[in-house]
């Protein structure tokens, strides 16, 4: 007969070493499976069983905590980054799964313009086994539409390709009267209204630099770059550019753009920004205390200095 002791440790070795079932449990030791459980219990309250949990999976918890309290986030996901170089893959695969992870089949997720979210974009296509839609929230159709053909080229004939609404409209026209006369498009006009419907919206977080995405596929022009850097913008969120403090810049770039407002982007539920790197960082600083999103995924070198850095 087993003594109470050794039992005790038969228990707790089958159940979290073995990944038997209580039940497995209670018919090898020939015991009612309900005191499988109080056994399992009293392991606990005897120190028989220890949960320890791992350093880094700790200290990346608390820096996303630190996170969330400092900046009044819904949530943070952080990663460590081996090879800084490497940091808009390993942040895109981060969004997919975090994104996967929390939606829902018939879920809508709005879409934003630049080159992690695209990356994310095609990620989440090819990965996703549920039934979701995207919205994009910016012009720019050959942008998202080779998003989605990189995601659909990968992915499994067997799985349903999502249901994607583009806005039928460059990101940036010539003329604000170019501008008004897509945002008055019909087309154009349903898309923005079903971006109120979804249930996250995607954003990356740019830096006011000529690799930036705007900037690098010539959709705007060394001349804008100027007059936004005289203007004191550090970067931008769907192509609007802001200051230090989070205010939208004052410009004429802004009334050629066809975009969705970055008010109406703090309206909608679970705005997700994914950004990361040091040139980023006055950036997501900005973003942060102009409250356009409530869900950051960054690396952990770039949350530890939000954490320690003065939001006044």
């Amino acid at each position: 007969m087993l003594n109470v002791g050794n039992i005790l440790v038969k228990v707790a070795w089958y159940y979290y070493m073995d990944n038997l079932t209580q039940q497995q449990i209670a018919e090898l030791l020939d015991i009612p499976r309900m005191r499988v459980v109080k056994l399992l219990s009293q392991a606990k309250d005897e120190g028989i069983i220890q949960f320890k949990i791992n350093q880094t999976i700790e200290k990346k918890v608390g820096i996303e905590n630190a996170l969330i309290d400092k900046y009044s986030l819904h949530d943070a996901v952080v990663i460590p980054v081996a090879n800084i170089e490497n940091i808009n893959e390993c942040l895109s695969k981060a969004a997919a799964s975090y994104i996967d992870e929390k939606a829902k089949d018939g879920d809508y997720i709005n879409i934003g313009f630049g080159r992690i979210v695209s990356n994310t974009l095609s990620k989440l296509m090819y990965n996703t086994e549920k039934e979701i839609s995207f919205v994009s929230l910016t012009g720019g159709v050959s942008y998202y539409t080779s998003s989605i053909i990189k995601g659909a080229h990968y992915r499994s004939s067997s799985k349903t390709t999502p249901n994607i609404a583009i806005i039928p409209a460059p990101l940036l026209s010539t003329t604000k009267s170019g501008a008004e006369a897509f945002r008055s498009e019909p087309s154009v006009k349903e898309i923005f209204k079903m971006n109120s419907y979804a249930n996250m919206s995607v954003i990356g977080i740019g830096a006011l630099t000529e690799k930036a995405t705007i900037f690098k596929t010539n959709i705007a022009n060394e001349n804008d770059f100027q007059i936004l850097k005289m203007k004191g913008a550090v970067g931008d969120l769907l192509s609007q550019f802001i200051d230090v403090n989070g205010n939208l810049i004052k410009t004429d770039f802004h009334d050629r753009l066809i975009t969705t407002p970055l008010e109406r982007l703090k309206d909608y539920q679970n705005t997700i920004a994914v950004s990361g790197g040091e040139d980023k960082f006055e950036a997501i600083t900005a973003a942060l205390r102009g409250n356009y999103i409530n869900i950051l995924i960054t690396d952990e070198i770039t949350a530890q200095r939000l954490i320690e850095t003065k939001t006044d």
